[in-house]
């Protein structure tokens, strides 16, 4: 894993490499490759994610949206970022380090989403593995905390595949698709070993 800082137009703006993928906050310039891929996955996203507002997927809603994710990096409340493909620049999925909490605590709530076009072939494993790196060298972090869904098996595939170890079970953790559902919880800590990637395709 490698972190740069990006240049003049994301001079504040974290960038990080993983096997073959990057990372980076969002810009305006992502907005219409980030619109489409998450149109075109709206089926295979909404099982797993809170209900999208209606205008979600607006210019202005994209633009208030990276508004608050600047806040949040100022005040080192969350670390949200968009998952690129090296080599060709295609917009993937995207990633949140969120909820920082600092002090005794010292740790975040990972969450991520992947394009339908792109799942099942281990980048977002090389995202996640990268990212934990920089959770734990970088922000100074003791923990990473991650929740799934008890049926969601690519999601607990991609956090145990990672080393993050499973820690129990919420019941109405968090509201899904409009409805509270039971979640398992995940954490990993940073004396615990990041498992490196076994073959992965993409």
């Amino acid at each position: 894993m490698a972190l740069f800082r990006l240049g003049v137009s994301s001079e504040n703006a974290t960038f990080i490499r993983g096997e073959g993928v990057y990372l980076r906050p969002a810009e305006m310039r992502d907005y219409i490759a980030w619109a489409e891929l998450r149109q075109a996955s709206r089926a295979f996203l909404t099982p797993w994610e809170p209900t999208w507002p209606p205008d979600d997927l607006t210019r202005a809603s994209f633009r208030r949206r990276l508004r608050r994710h600047a806040e949040e990096l100022d005040r080192d409340e969350a670390y949200p970022f968009l998952l690129f493909r090296e080599g060709d620049d295609r917009l993937l999925g995207g990633l949140t380090l969120g909820q920082v909490r600092r002090g005794v605590a010292q740790a975040a709530t990972l969450g991520y989403w992947m394009g339908a076009p792109h799942a099942g072939r281990g980048y977002m494993a090389r995202a996640v593995r990268a990212t934990a790196g920089f959770a734990f060298a970088t922000l100074r972090l003791h923990r990473i905390e991650a929740a799934c869904l008890p049926e969601n098996a690519a999601s607990a595939r991609v956090l145990e595949g990672v080393g993050f170890q499973r820690e129990g079970f919420a019941r109405a953790y968090l509201r899904i698709n409009g409805e509270w559902r039971d979640h398992v919880l995940y954490a990993m800590v940073e004396t615990d070993r990041i498992l490196p990637g076994r073959n992965q395709r993409g």
